[in-house]
């Protein structure tokens, strides 16, 4: 019997310094200010950073072989990344929630071995990302 998907929602806006060029992470932060190094943000004032995150999602996330789908929508356009968890997550940042390709593991990882980072993103959507009214809706679906 399979349990049902995991669902966590964040929504979180667009910044003008928005770059998305890091090859292997994007992040969301519930900072309300990006400076021009921070080249793996993909929105910023959150409502949720991985400590805000309900514990029944952090639970699946850190089962063995838990496989997330992000689906990133702004001004009409998604991004769908697939990613994994892992059960050496922490998710307690206060602030950040960074994907990543690889298996690095810190306190801002909601997940690794990602299938994209913020430079993979298609450029028509991070061009809405630029916009600071840019709305920015992140379904977390973790498949449990």
């Amino acid at each position: 019997m399979n349990a049902k998907p995991i669902l966590e929602r964040i929504v979180a806006f667009g910044h003008e310094n928005i770059q998305a060029i890091h090859p292997s992470t994007l992040m969301f932060t519930t900072e309300k200010h990006l400076s021009n190094t921070g080249d793996c943000v993909i929105g910023v004032a959150a409502d949720k950073a991985g400590t805000d995150l309900k514990q029944e999602f952090k639970n699946a996330l850190r089962k063995p072989n838990a496989k997330i789908n992000i689906i990133i929508e702004a001004g009409g356009l998604t991004e769908k990344i697939i990613a994994f968890g892992s059960s050496e997550l922490t998710l307690t940042h206060q602030t950040d929630i960074v994907i990543r390709k690889s298996g690095f593991i810190s306190d801002r990882t909601l997940a690794i071995h990602a299938d994209k980072s913020s430079n993979d993103l298609v450029r028509a959507i991070v061009e809405k990302l630029k916009n600071p009214k840019q709305k920015i809706e992140i379904t977390l679906i973790v498949d449990n």
